[in-house]
Order: structure tokens, then C-alpha cells, then sequence
């Protein structure tokens, strides 16, 4: 095989009118023509595209075509990154994202074409990004890994990373297996399955969850490339949040791990998927506050512009009558106010336990996958407590003895504190400080020095 080219032997690139980009790479050494065709993306925008707060399109998150293979989880990651960044209302220059090497660590190059990157050696994005957080602030920091990256010659780099807090979010995409090199094993490729050779994995799984957990990370969940309407919510809430926030989405390699008997395929997460709570995510605002007297009519203008009329029901308003309540509000929404208090109250009611006491606490859903192969996704319960690491690890190990996919927000640290808290930093980025500050001379040294003897 010929790994080197002669500079001589390649042409210019050339534009062609049909928007294509033709470039023929010849080999000195292996005497064999090379033709690779490129599709761009048309610059144009249809003025039909539905536009966020800030007038961009979806279109304006996007990157590159994907040069992924057919079908591939990855690509769903990346189309969910666009959704969350498109509802957040991000200006892309606002984003810096960050990655390794492997599959996963090409998909920043497919989304936020206009935002910082930086593609870094393998297993190295967590320092790469950590220093960048510490020299700007200000930017939202998207680290996107791989289990082979992140797991394997960067287990290291993410355990510190992690454990520091730094404000990120940071996203494996997990498939099981080193894709770019022919499906050999991850180390989150779990044992007991096999490899599309038929080979069987001896060697014990690494649960990135469980570690995140153990490790401190304040905001920790996992998903399914092939669940949009819980990934996005996920990816928006990370983005949110404030210190280190970490998702495992499992991303099926179509190539490599999709067949029976693999643990990462389609089919297995569909028919082990268990979801642990249903998601939606709200960007905060200023509460608006209103103090007006009983039988007052309020006018109180909403974050869009809009006004709501809000009318108070009388300090000697009888709610123990159901049809006086009924005719109380015909009556004020006729005026166009929405009515305030307690309407109506049974003092005879009867709770809906006492009719109905068969139902799930939980769902499990059995996903078939296209080679015939099940997952089984356990979602959490709507009153699951994302606050409590210990009963996180306990509910993850639990369900995953019974083969069962845990999918949701696992754990939320409310006091959560990023690597600027910790080390005192001034609220100055770091790229901003001008030489003196930086090298305030030998007698602050000395003074530095000397606190630390």
C-alpha cells in the first residue's frame, strides 16, 4: 500500500461550473491515479428556512458534508448538536469545539462551520481544551470524543478533566470499536460480545458513566444517536449548565458493530433501551414578579411582548361552589383576564388511587435493530432524583444486570463548581490581561513563591 505522494505529482484544485471540486492526487511511488470528487454545500438560503432568535437558519450551523459511512450514529449526534445550538440561539463564534482523533473526533468538521475548532492528537482533547477554557472564558466549550479516545489513551486525560470541573461539555460518542482501524475492540465494548469477525471480548467493559459519576462530574447523562427527542434536550440542558457536564450517547458503527451478537448495534440499544425520564429543556429567564391586591386587575407584560391580564378572585370568594366557579370565569374571560386563586374546592374529594393502582413507574422499550438483534432502554422514572450520585451508580449497575440501557439525565449536581472557582481566577479571560498584569515582575514572584514555602 502507498502512504506517500510526490507534491510535484498533485494539481492544483480546480472549480468546476457544476459547484464540484475535482482533485487527482498521483502516486510517484505506487504509479496508480487517485480521483476524489467533492460535493460543497450550496451558499444560498431558501427565505422560507425557519430563523431562531438571532435570524439564523439551521443551515448556519452546519458544517461540512460528512464523509462518515451510511447510517452511521455519528452523523445523528451531529444533526442534534445543530438542533440544540439552532433553539439555544447560539452565535456560532460564541462555540469552541474541541476533539481527538478516531471517527467521532472528525463530526466537529460537520457542524458550526462558522465557530473556534480544533482537532488535537489522539487522546489529548481534554488538556487541549481545559487550557483554551482557562485563557477564554467566555466561550461554550463542546469536547466531542470517542470510547477508543477517551476510554483508552485518553482514560487519563478525561479522569482529570473531569475530576477538575472545568466548564464544558463533553460528548462520547460510543460505539465499541476502533472504526477507523476495522472494528478492533474499545475498552467500553462490553464482555461477552462479539466483533464482526465472531470473535468473542474477554475483557471487562469501562462504564464512562459510572466513572464521570464517581469522579465528580456535576451533570452526567447518556442516550441513543437514534433518539432525537431525548438527545437534544440533553445536549441543550449540558450546554446550560454551569461546570462539567458529560454525555455517553451510544452510536452504533454500521460498518463494524452492527450485527447479532453486538452489544453497541441498532437493535441491541433499541431492545435494551431504557429511558430513566422524558426531557424537554427551558432556557432561563428573569422570573417576572406581581404584587396586587385580592379583586385587583393586573397587567403584566411577558418575556416576548405579549401581556397577560390577570385578574385576583375576592378575599370572601366562595370556593366551595363548582358552578359559581364555572360562571366566575365565562364571565371574566369574556373581558379578556384570566382569573387568579384558588377556583374550587371539594371537601369530599376522592384521590385517583382509589380507582386505578395498576401502572408502571418506569417504561421499557425493546428496540429491534435491522440484523434482527434487540436493545432494551429503560427510561427513568418522571420522579427519578437526578440528585443523588450514590442511588445513580446503584440504579445504573441494577438495570444493566438485567441487560437493560439506562437512558436520561442520571445525575445533576445543583452546587456544581467549574476549574475558574477552584483555582480563583480573575473574571478577566486570561487572553485578555494585558504583558503587565501577566508578568507583574520579580517581586510578585518572590511574594508567590514565598506563599508557597
Amino acid at each position: 500500500m502507498c502512504y506517500a505522494s510526490a507534491a510535484k505529482d498533485i494539481p492544483a484544485a480546480a472549480d468546476r461550473a457544476d459547484g464540484r471540486t475535482k482533485i487527482v492526487i498521483t502516486s510517484t511511488s505506487c504509479g496508480q491515479n487517485a480521483t476524489m470528487t467533492y460535493l460543497a454545500k450550496p451558499k444560498f438560503h431558501h427565505p422560507g428556512l425557519a430563523k431562531n432568535l438571532l435570524g439564523y437558519t439551521h443551515r448556519d450551523y452546519e458544517g461540512k458534508i460528512s464523509t462518515l459511512c451510511a447510517g452511521c450514529g455519528h452523523d445523528s449526534i451531529t444533526a442534534a448538536i445543530i438542533e440544540a445550538c439552532f433553539e439555544l440561539s447560539i452565535a456560532p463564534h460564541r462555540v469552541a469545539k474541541i476533539s481527538g482523533i478516531g471517527c467521532s473526533s472528525k463530526t466537529p468538521d460537520y457542524f458550526l462551520g462558522n465557530s473556534h475548532g480544533f482537532n488535537s492528537v489522539h487522546g489529548r482533547m481534554p488538556s487541549v481544551l481545559t487550557g483554551a477554557n482557562l485563557a477564554n472564558r467566555d466561550l461554550i466549550y463542546l469536547g466531542v470524543s470517542g470510547d477508543g479516545d477517551s476510554a483508552s489513551i485518553g482514560v487519563g486525560q478525561f479522569v482529570h478533566a473531569i475530576r477538575r470541573g472545568v466548564n464544558m461539555v463533553y460528548i462520547v460518542e460510543n460505539n465499541g470499536v476502533y472504526g477507523l482501524t476495522k472494528g478492533q475492540f474499545s475498552a467500553t465494548a462490553d464482555r461477552g460480545s462479539k466483533s464482526k469477525k465472531g470473535v468473542v471480548n474477554a475483557d471487562s467493559a469501562i462504564d464512562m458513566v459510572a466513572m464521570a459519576l464517581q469522579l465528580g462530574a456535576s451533570l452526567v447523562a447518556r442516550s441513543f444517536s437514534g433518539d432525537k427527542n431525548q438527545l437534544v434536550p440533553i445536549i441543550k440542558a449540558a450546554i446550560e449548565h454551569q461546570g462539567a457536564a458529560f454525555i455517553d450517547v451510544i452510536s452504533p458503527c454500521v460498518a463494524f458493530n452492527n450485527h447479532a451478537g453486538s452489544t453497541k448495534s441498532y437493535d441491541y440499544v433499541r431492545e435494551h433501551n431504557e429511558a430513566v425520564n422524558r426531557l424537554d429543556f427551558m432556557t432561563g429567564r428573569d422570573p417576572i414578579l406581581v404584587d396586587y391586591a385580592p379583586g385587583a386587575v393586573q397587567t403584566v407584560e411577558q418575556h416576548d411582548g405579549t401581556t397577560l391580564v390577570l385578574r385576583k378572585i375576592n378575599a370572601d370568594y366562595d370556593v366551595h361552589d363548582r358552578v359559581a366557579a364555572m360562571n366566575f370565569l365565562q364571565l371574566h374571560a369574556a373581558k379578556g383576564q384570566v382569573v387568579t386563586g384558588v377556583l374550587y374546592l371539594d371537601r369530599e374529594a376522592e384521590d385517583l388511587h382509589k380507582h386505578v393502582v395498576d401502572y408502571a413507574p418506569g417504561a421499557v422499550q425493546t428496540v429491534e435493530q435491522h440484523d434482527g438483534t434487540t436493545l432494551v432502554l429503560r427510561k427513568i422514572n418522571a420522579d427519578y432524583d437526578v440528585h443523588d450520585r450514590v442511588a445513580a451508580m446503584s440504579f445504573l449497575q441494577q438495570h444493566a444486570a438485567k441487560g437493560q440501557v439506562v437512558t436520561g439525565v442520571l445525575y445533576l449536581d445543583r452546587e456544581a463548581e467549574d476549574l475558574h472557582r477552584h483555582l480563583n481566577t480573575t473574571e478577566t479571560p486570561l487572553n485578555a490581561l494585558s504583558e503587565r498584569e501577566l508578568c507583574p515582575g520579580s517581586a510578585v514572584l518572590d511574594k508567590i513563591n514565598a506563599g508557597l514555602r
